[in-house]
Protein backbone atom coordinates (compact mmCIF):
# COMPACT_ATOMS: atom_id res chain seq x y z
CA UNK A 1 0.00 0.00 0.00
CA UNK A 2 1.03 3.46 -0.73
CA UNK A 3 2.84 5.79 2.02
CA UNK A 4 1.18 9.43 1.43
CA UNK A 5 0.99 12.22 3.76
CA UNK A 6 -2.98 11.45 5.75
CA UNK A 7 -3.95 15.12 5.23
CA UNK A 8 -3.84 14.40 1.30
CA UNK A 9 -7.02 13.27 0.48
CA UNK A 10 -7.18 14.83 -2.65
CA UNK A 11 -7.88 12.56 -6.24
CA UNK A 12 -4.11 13.32 -7.15
CA UNK A 13 -3.23 11.50 -4.08
CA UNK A 14 -4.53 8.34 -5.93
CA UNK A 15 -1.66 9.01 -8.78
CA UNK A 16 1.04 7.75 -6.31
CA UNK A 17 -0.66 4.44 -5.35
CA UNK A 18 1.37 1.64 -7.43
CA UNK A 19 -0.27 -0.03 -10.13
CA UNK A 20 -3.83 2.10 -9.66
CA UNK A 21 -3.70 3.41 -12.89
CA UNK A 22 -3.41 0.58 -14.66
CA UNK A 23 -6.07 -0.91 -12.82
CA UNK A 24 -8.29 1.88 -13.27
CA UNK A 25 -7.79 1.89 -16.98
CA UNK A 26 -8.42 -1.49 -17.76
CA UNK A 27 -11.43 -1.81 -15.31
CA UNK A 28 -12.60 1.03 -17.47
CA UNK A 29 -11.69 -0.66 -20.72
CA UNK A 30 -13.80 -4.07 -19.20
CA UNK A 31 -16.74 -1.72 -18.43
CA UNK A 32 -17.42 0.24 -21.54
CA UNK A 33 -17.55 -3.54 -22.91
CA UNK A 34 -20.23 -4.54 -20.02
CA UNK A 35 -21.96 -1.61 -20.61
CA UNK A 36 -22.21 -2.37 -24.14
CA UNK A 37 -23.30 -5.85 -23.87
CA UNK A 38 -26.58 -4.98 -21.97
CA UNK A 39 -27.83 -2.83 -24.27
CA UNK A 40 -26.30 -4.55 -27.54
CA UNK A 41 -27.73 -8.14 -26.70
CA UNK A 42 -31.79 -6.37 -26.21
CA UNK A 43 -31.11 -4.94 -29.60
CA UNK A 44 -29.37 -7.95 -31.26
CA UNK A 45 -32.09 -10.30 -29.87
CA UNK A 46 -35.13 -8.00 -31.38
CA UNK A 47 -33.95 -7.34 -34.16
CA UNK A 48 -32.91 -10.81 -34.99
CA UNK A 49 -35.36 -12.64 -33.14
CA UNK A 50 -37.98 -10.34 -32.78
CA UNK A 51 -39.07 -11.35 -29.21
CA UNK A 52 -39.23 -9.23 -25.94
CA UNK A 53 -39.57 -12.31 -23.94
CA UNK A 54 -36.17 -13.92 -25.19
CA UNK A 55 -34.43 -10.61 -25.01
CA UNK A 56 -35.56 -10.80 -21.12
CA UNK A 57 -34.27 -14.33 -21.00
CA UNK A 58 -30.67 -13.92 -23.08
CA UNK A 59 -30.61 -11.20 -20.51
CA UNK A 60 -31.21 -13.21 -17.60
CA UNK A 61 -28.64 -15.79 -18.71
CA UNK A 62 -25.78 -13.44 -19.48
CA UNK A 63 -25.80 -12.55 -15.62
CA UNK A 64 -27.18 -15.44 -13.92
CA UNK A 65 -25.20 -18.32 -13.72
CA UNK A 66 -22.23 -16.48 -12.59
CA UNK A 67 -24.29 -15.28 -9.67
CA UNK A 68 -24.32 -18.80 -8.46
CA UNK A 69 -21.23 -19.66 -8.99
CA UNK A 70 -19.72 -16.37 -7.50
CA UNK A 71 -19.24 -17.58 -3.47
CA UNK A 72 -16.53 -20.45 -5.92
CA UNK A 73 -15.09 -17.53 -7.77
CA UNK A 74 -14.68 -15.35 -3.98
CA UNK A 75 -12.83 -18.64 -2.93
CA UNK A 76 -10.81 -18.88 -5.83
CA UNK A 77 -9.86 -14.88 -5.44
CA UNK A 78 -8.59 -14.99 -2.08
CA UNK A 79 -6.79 -17.87 -2.52
CA UNK A 80 -4.83 -17.02 -5.83
CA UNK A 81 -5.05 -13.75 -5.79
CA UNK A 82 -7.08 -11.47 -8.00
CA UNK A 83 -5.22 -10.03 -11.33
CA UNK A 84 -4.78 -12.84 -13.05
CA UNK A 85 -8.41 -14.31 -12.73
CA UNK A 86 -9.39 -11.33 -13.56
CA UNK A 87 -7.54 -11.89 -16.71
CA UNK A 88 -9.52 -15.02 -17.25
CA UNK A 89 -12.82 -13.82 -17.59
CA UNK A 90 -11.90 -10.86 -19.97
CA UNK A 91 -10.59 -13.48 -22.33
CA UNK A 92 -13.87 -16.01 -21.92
CA UNK A 93 -15.71 -12.61 -22.52
CA UNK A 94 -13.75 -11.98 -25.83
CA UNK A 95 -14.44 -15.60 -27.13
CA UNK A 96 -18.03 -15.65 -25.96
CA UNK A 97 -19.09 -12.51 -27.80
CA UNK A 98 -17.59 -13.04 -30.49
CA UNK A 99 -18.28 -16.40 -31.34
CA UNK A 100 -22.14 -15.11 -31.17
CA UNK A 101 -21.65 -12.29 -33.53
CA UNK A 102 -19.33 -14.82 -35.70
CA UNK A 103 -22.08 -17.70 -35.57
CA UNK A 104 -25.10 -15.08 -35.99
CA UNK A 105 -23.15 -13.32 -38.74
CA UNK A 106 -23.26 -17.16 -40.94
CA UNK A 107 -26.51 -18.22 -40.13
CA UNK A 108 -25.35 -21.28 -37.76
CA UNK A 109 -26.87 -19.51 -34.26
CA UNK A 110 -30.58 -21.03 -33.22
CA UNK A 111 -31.74 -19.78 -29.57
CA UNK A 112 -30.60 -22.78 -27.75
CA UNK A 113 -27.35 -21.67 -28.75
CA UNK A 114 -27.57 -17.95 -28.17
CA UNK A 115 -28.57 -18.94 -24.77
CA UNK A 116 -26.26 -21.86 -24.13
CA UNK A 117 -23.13 -18.57 -24.99
CA UNK A 118 -24.37 -16.39 -22.79
CA UNK A 119 -25.45 -18.84 -20.05
CA UNK A 120 -21.36 -19.97 -20.14
CA UNK A 121 -19.60 -15.91 -20.55
CA UNK A 122 -21.84 -15.07 -17.41
CA UNK A 123 -19.74 -17.89 -15.29
CA UNK A 124 -16.92 -16.20 -14.70
CA UNK A 125 -17.74 -12.83 -14.53
CA UNK A 126 -17.75 -12.64 -10.48
CA UNK A 127 -13.77 -13.06 -11.28
CA UNK A 128 -13.57 -9.60 -12.82
CA UNK A 129 -16.39 -7.77 -10.72
CA UNK A 130 -15.46 -9.00 -7.60
CA UNK A 131 -11.97 -9.14 -8.40
CA UNK A 132 -11.39 -5.78 -8.95
CA UNK A 133 -14.12 -4.36 -6.39
CA UNK A 134 -12.07 -5.97 -3.93
CA UNK A 135 -8.87 -5.03 -4.88
CA UNK A 136 -9.39 -1.27 -4.08
CA UNK A 137 -9.06 -1.78 -0.95
CA UNK A 138 -6.25 -3.62 -0.40
CA UNK A 139 -4.41 -1.23 -2.77
CA UNK A 140 -5.78 2.05 -1.16
CA UNK A 141 -5.01 4.07 2.42
CA UNK A 142 -8.21 3.58 4.34
CA UNK A 143 -8.01 7.66 4.03
CA UNK A 144 -8.38 7.57 0.28
CA UNK A 145 -11.73 4.87 0.07
CA UNK A 146 -14.33 7.05 -0.42
CA UNK A 147 -12.11 8.59 -3.65
CA UNK A 148 -11.45 5.33 -5.15
CA UNK A 149 -15.13 4.40 -4.85
CA UNK A 150 -16.16 7.84 -6.15
CA UNK A 151 -13.75 6.71 -9.20
CA UNK A 152 -15.18 3.50 -9.56
CA UNK A 153 -18.46 4.99 -9.72
CA UNK A 154 -17.33 6.88 -12.25
CA UNK A 155 -16.22 4.43 -14.09
CA UNK A 156 -19.80 2.94 -14.52
CA UNK A 157 -20.67 6.28 -15.45
CA UNK A 158 -18.22 6.74 -18.00
CA UNK A 159 -19.44 3.56 -19.48
CA UNK A 160 -22.90 4.28 -19.32
CA UNK A 161 -22.33 7.42 -21.63
CA UNK A 162 -19.97 6.20 -23.86
CA UNK A 163 -21.12 2.28 -24.13
CA UNK A 164 -24.70 2.11 -24.72
CA UNK A 165 -24.56 5.08 -27.41
CA UNK A 166 -21.49 3.03 -28.82
CA UNK A 167 -23.44 -0.15 -29.07
CA UNK A 168 -27.03 1.40 -30.52
CA UNK A 169 -24.63 2.95 -33.23
CA UNK A 170 -22.51 -0.13 -34.09
CA UNK A 171 -26.11 -2.02 -34.20
CA UNK A 172 -27.44 0.61 -36.44
CA UNK A 173 -24.78 0.77 -38.42
CA UNK A 174 -23.16 -2.90 -38.61
CA UNK A 175 -25.84 -5.10 -37.66
CA UNK A 176 -25.74 -6.99 -33.93
CA UNK A 177 -23.54 -9.36 -35.23
CA UNK A 178 -20.80 -7.19 -35.79
CA UNK A 179 -21.17 -5.28 -32.72
CA UNK A 180 -21.23 -8.60 -30.66
CA UNK A 181 -17.51 -9.46 -32.37
CA UNK A 182 -16.75 -5.57 -31.76
CA UNK A 183 -17.56 -6.16 -27.58
CA UNK A 184 -15.04 -8.93 -27.75
CA UNK A 185 -12.29 -7.34 -29.05
CA UNK A 186 -12.76 -4.50 -26.54
CA UNK A 187 -12.46 -7.34 -23.82
CA UNK A 188 -9.18 -8.34 -25.31
CA UNK A 189 -8.11 -4.75 -25.34
CA UNK A 190 -8.58 -4.48 -21.13
CA UNK A 191 -7.15 -7.88 -20.86
CA UNK A 192 -3.78 -6.96 -22.13
CA UNK A 193 -3.70 -3.45 -20.14
CA UNK A 194 -3.59 -5.73 -16.85
CA UNK A 195 -1.31 -8.00 -17.91
CA UNK A 196 1.27 -8.33 -15.46
CA UNK A 197 -0.63 -6.10 -12.50
CA UNK A 198 0.76 -7.56 -8.71
CA UNK A 199 -1.46 -8.85 -6.59
CA UNK A 200 -1.23 -7.04 -2.99
CA UNK A 201 -0.18 -9.37 0.25
CA UNK A 202 -3.02 -10.17 2.88
CA UNK A 203 -3.97 -12.58 5.26
CA UNK A 204 -6.06 -15.06 3.95
CA UNK A 205 -8.66 -17.13 5.76
CA UNK A 206 -8.49 -20.93 4.26
CA UNK A 207 -9.75 -24.37 5.37
CA UNK A 208 -7.66 -25.34 2.35
CA UNK A 209 -10.97 -26.91 0.73
CA UNK A 210 -12.42 -24.65 -2.07
CA UNK A 211 -16.12 -25.77 -2.02
CA UNK A 212 -16.04 -25.28 2.20
CA UNK A 213 -14.19 -21.88 1.42
CA UNK A 214 -16.98 -20.67 -0.85
CA UNK A 215 -19.38 -21.95 1.99
CA UNK A 216 -17.86 -20.28 4.38
CA UNK A 217 -18.36 -16.93 2.47
CA UNK A 218 -22.18 -17.78 2.14
CA UNK A 219 -22.45 -17.93 5.68
CA UNK A 220 -19.90 -15.33 6.43
CA UNK A 221 -22.03 -12.47 4.25
CA UNK A 222 -25.15 -14.15 5.57
CA UNK A 223 -24.34 -13.52 8.99
CA UNK A 224 -22.84 -10.01 8.24
CA UNK A 225 -25.71 -7.46 9.13
CA UNK A 226 -24.77 -4.79 7.45
CA UNK A 227 -24.11 -7.17 4.02
CA UNK A 228 -27.63 -9.07 4.14
CA UNK A 229 -29.40 -5.81 4.65
CA UNK A 230 -27.49 -4.24 1.69
CA UNK A 231 -28.25 -7.87 -0.73
CA UNK A 232 -32.02 -7.22 0.34
CA UNK A 233 -32.11 -3.86 -0.65
CA UNK A 234 -29.77 -3.10 -3.58
CA UNK A 235 -31.53 -6.28 -5.19
CA UNK A 236 -34.79 -4.51 -4.53
CA UNK A 237 -33.68 -1.20 -6.71
CA UNK A 238 -31.97 -3.39 -9.47
CA UNK A 239 -35.03 -5.44 -9.88
CA UNK A 240 -36.25 -2.11 -11.12
CA UNK A 241 -33.10 -1.52 -13.06
CA UNK A 242 -33.80 -4.68 -14.96
CA UNK A 243 -37.00 -3.88 -15.84
CA UNK A 244 -36.29 -0.10 -16.99
CA UNK A 245 -33.55 -2.11 -19.30
CA UNK A 246 -36.12 -3.69 -20.91
CA UNK A 247 -38.52 -1.13 -20.88
CA UNK A 248 -36.76 1.64 -22.67
CA UNK A 249 -35.85 0.08 -25.77
CA UNK A 250 -39.35 -1.35 -26.41
CA UNK A 251 -40.58 2.42 -26.18
CA UNK A 252 -38.13 3.94 -28.34
CA UNK A 253 -38.51 1.05 -30.92
CA UNK A 254 -42.37 -0.01 -30.46
CA UNK A 255 -43.83 3.32 -29.45
CA UNK A 256 -41.89 6.14 -30.54
CA UNK A 257 -40.39 4.13 -33.56
CA UNK A 258 -36.73 5.52 -33.42
CA UNK A 259 -33.69 3.38 -34.01
CA UNK A 260 -31.46 1.58 -31.53
CA UNK A 261 -29.03 4.66 -31.59
CA UNK A 262 -31.68 6.86 -30.15
CA UNK A 263 -32.22 4.08 -27.58
CA UNK A 264 -28.54 4.09 -26.55
CA UNK A 265 -28.56 7.69 -26.10
CA UNK A 266 -31.43 7.06 -24.08
CA UNK A 267 -29.33 4.94 -21.66
CA UNK A 268 -26.34 7.68 -21.53
CA UNK A 269 -28.23 10.25 -19.92
CA UNK A 270 -28.04 8.21 -16.97
CA UNK A 271 -24.14 8.55 -16.99
CA UNK A 272 -24.20 12.39 -17.25
CA UNK A 273 -26.09 12.66 -14.34
CA UNK A 274 -23.90 9.97 -12.53
CA UNK A 275 -20.89 11.61 -13.09
CA UNK A 276 -21.43 14.93 -11.69
CA UNK A 277 -23.28 12.66 -8.78
CA UNK A 278 -20.06 10.78 -8.04
CA UNK A 279 -17.51 13.29 -8.20
CA UNK A 280 -19.14 15.40 -6.10
CA UNK A 281 -20.04 12.72 -3.35
CA UNK A 282 -16.38 11.73 -3.45
CA UNK A 283 -15.34 14.13 -2.03
CA UNK A 284 -17.14 14.00 1.38
CA UNK A 285 -16.77 11.59 4.58
CA UNK A 286 -19.87 9.28 4.03
CA UNK A 287 -19.09 7.74 7.30
CA UNK A 288 -22.10 7.66 9.43
CA UNK A 289 -24.16 8.89 6.50
CA UNK A 290 -24.33 6.10 4.32
CA UNK A 291 -28.13 4.86 5.41
CA UNK A 292 -29.14 8.20 3.93
CA UNK A 293 -26.83 8.10 1.08
CA UNK A 294 -28.59 4.99 -0.38
CA UNK A 295 -32.55 5.62 0.87
CA UNK A 296 -33.19 8.79 0.03
CA UNK A 297 -31.54 8.20 -3.86
CA UNK A 298 -33.38 5.09 -3.77
CA UNK A 299 -36.88 7.09 -3.53
CA UNK A 300 -35.58 9.40 -6.30
CA UNK A 301 -35.05 6.53 -8.24
CA UNK A 302 -38.92 6.17 -7.84
CA UNK A 303 -39.83 9.01 -8.73
CA UNK A 304 -37.64 9.32 -11.83
CA UNK A 305 -38.92 5.89 -13.12
CA UNK A 306 -42.57 7.43 -12.71
CA UNK A 307 -41.13 9.67 -16.14
CA UNK A 308 -41.25 6.85 -18.04
CA UNK A 309 -45.05 6.18 -18.43
CA UNK A 310 -45.95 8.99 -20.71
CA UNK A 311 -43.48 7.49 -23.05
CA UNK A 312 -42.31 10.63 -24.30
CA UNK A 313 -38.32 11.12 -25.81
CA UNK A 314 -37.57 13.87 -23.68
CA UNK A 315 -39.39 12.46 -20.58
CA UNK A 316 -37.10 9.14 -21.26
CA UNK A 317 -33.96 11.24 -21.13
CA UNK A 318 -34.99 13.03 -18.01
CA UNK A 319 -35.83 10.22 -16.45
CA UNK A 320 -32.64 8.68 -17.28
CA UNK A 321 -30.32 11.70 -15.78
CA UNK A 322 -31.98 12.02 -12.44
CA UNK A 323 -31.71 7.89 -11.86
CA UNK A 324 -27.58 8.82 -13.03
CA UNK A 325 -27.94 11.61 -10.38
CA UNK A 326 -29.40 9.03 -7.65
CA UNK A 327 -26.72 6.59 -8.67
CA UNK A 328 -23.86 8.47 -7.57
CA UNK A 329 -24.57 8.90 -3.73
CA UNK A 330 -25.80 5.30 -3.66
CA UNK A 331 -22.74 4.49 -5.15
CA UNK A 332 -20.43 5.42 -3.02
CA UNK A 333 -22.36 4.72 -0.04
CA UNK A 334 -22.75 0.91 -0.65
CA UNK A 335 -19.06 0.70 -1.70
CA UNK A 336 -17.27 2.18 1.21
CA UNK A 337 -20.13 0.46 3.91
CA UNK A 338 -19.16 -2.35 2.47
CA UNK A 339 -15.73 -2.10 3.34
CA UNK A 340 -15.58 -0.59 6.31
CA UNK A 341 -18.03 -3.69 7.61
CA UNK A 342 -15.75 -6.59 5.78
CA UNK A 343 -12.47 -8.41 7.26
CA UNK A 344 -10.32 -7.70 5.11
CA UNK A 345 -9.58 -11.75 4.91
CA UNK A 346 -12.41 -12.15 3.33
CA UNK A 347 -12.88 -9.28 0.98
CA UNK A 348 -12.86 -12.14 -2.10
CA UNK A 349 -15.47 -14.66 -0.53
CA UNK A 350 -17.68 -11.97 1.39
CA UNK A 351 -17.33 -9.12 -2.05
CA UNK A 352 -18.10 -11.83 -4.91
CA UNK A 353 -21.24 -12.86 -2.81
CA UNK A 354 -22.68 -9.57 -1.44
CA UNK A 355 -22.00 -8.40 -4.71
CA UNK A 356 -24.17 -11.64 -6.51
CA UNK A 357 -26.63 -10.90 -3.36
CA UNK A 358 -27.22 -7.59 -4.37
CA UNK A 359 -27.09 -7.74 -8.37
CA UNK A 360 -29.52 -10.97 -8.28
CA UNK A 361 -32.70 -8.46 -8.83
CA UNK A 362 -31.46 -7.09 -12.40
CA UNK A 363 -31.62 -10.43 -14.55
CA UNK A 364 -34.65 -11.48 -12.50
CA UNK A 365 -36.37 -8.03 -13.31
CA UNK A 366 -35.16 -8.23 -16.80
CA UNK A 367 -36.10 -11.95 -17.14
CA UNK A 368 -40.23 -10.56 -15.38
CA UNK A 369 -39.92 -7.27 -17.78
CA UNK A 370 -40.23 -9.19 -20.88
CA UNK A 371 -43.56 -11.01 -20.64
CA UNK A 372 -45.23 -8.10 -18.13
CA UNK A 373 -43.52 -5.12 -20.66
CA UNK A 374 -45.04 -7.07 -23.73
CA UNK A 375 -48.56 -7.19 -21.88
CA UNK A 376 -48.27 -4.11 -20.33
CA UNK A 377 -45.98 -1.29 -19.82
CA UNK A 378 -47.14 0.80 -17.52
CA UNK A 379 -47.69 -2.47 -15.61
CA UNK A 380 -43.83 -3.03 -15.80
CA UNK A 381 -43.19 0.67 -15.06
CA UNK A 382 -45.39 0.35 -11.97
CA UNK A 383 -44.02 -2.75 -10.84
CA UNK A 384 -39.92 -0.94 -11.06
CA UNK A 385 -41.35 1.97 -8.95
CA UNK A 386 -42.46 -0.60 -6.08
CA UNK A 387 -39.66 -1.97 -6.36
CA UNK A 388 -37.91 1.02 -5.55
CA UNK A 389 -39.78 2.03 -2.75
CA UNK A 390 -39.21 -1.05 -1.06
CA UNK A 391 -35.25 -0.97 -1.49
CA UNK A 392 -35.40 2.46 0.28
CA UNK A 393 -37.51 0.90 3.14
CA UNK A 394 -35.17 -2.11 3.45
CA UNK A 395 -31.81 0.44 3.77
CA UNK A 396 -33.33 2.70 5.88
CA UNK A 397 -34.89 0.11 8.40
CA UNK A 398 -32.66 -2.76 7.39
CA UNK A 399 -29.15 -1.86 8.15
CA UNK A 400 -27.26 -1.48 11.10
CA UNK A 401 -26.11 2.06 12.65
CA UNK A 402 -22.87 0.01 13.56
CA UNK A 403 -21.38 -3.32 13.25
CA UNK A 404 -18.63 -5.14 13.90
CA UNK A 405 -17.08 -7.48 10.76
CA UNK A 406 -14.44 -9.23 12.71
CA UNK A 407 -17.23 -10.01 14.88
CA UNK A 408 -19.55 -11.67 12.24
CA UNK A 409 -16.10 -13.18 10.83
CA UNK A 410 -15.31 -15.19 13.93
CA UNK A 411 -19.93 -16.37 13.95
CA UNK A 412 -19.28 -17.82 10.52
CA UNK A 413 -16.10 -20.27 11.47
CA UNK A 414 -18.06 -21.19 14.45
CA UNK A 415 -21.16 -22.21 12.42
CA UNK A 416 -19.23 -23.18 9.41
CA UNK A 417 -17.49 -25.43 12.24
CA UNK A 418 -20.63 -26.84 13.43
CA UNK A 419 -21.82 -27.71 10.05
CA UNK A 420 -18.86 -29.89 8.76
CA UNK A 421 -18.10 -31.46 12.49
CA UNK A 422 -15.19 -29.65 13.48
Amino acid sequence: MASMPTTDRSYRALLAVPSLGRVVAGMQVARIAQSMVGVSLVLFTLTEYRSATLAGIVTFLSIAPGMVASPVAGALLDRHGRSRLVLVDYVVACASFGLIGVLAMTGHLPVWLLLLIAAISSLTGPLSNSGLRSLFPLLVPRFLWERINAVDSMGYVVATIVGPPAAGALVALMGGPAALVGIGAIFAVAALVLIGIPDPQTDVTSTGRLLLDAWQGLVYTWRNPTLRALGFAISAVNLSAGVVTIVIPLIVLDHLHQGPAVAGAVFAAMGVGGGVAAIVVGRTNSHGRERVMLALPMLGMAAAIVLLLPGQLFLLVASMLIQGLMNGPMDVGLFTLRQRRTDPAWMGRAFAVSMTFNFAGFPIGSAIAGPLASASIPAAIAFAVAMAVVAAVIAWRGIPVTDDPRASARMARRQVGATTGR
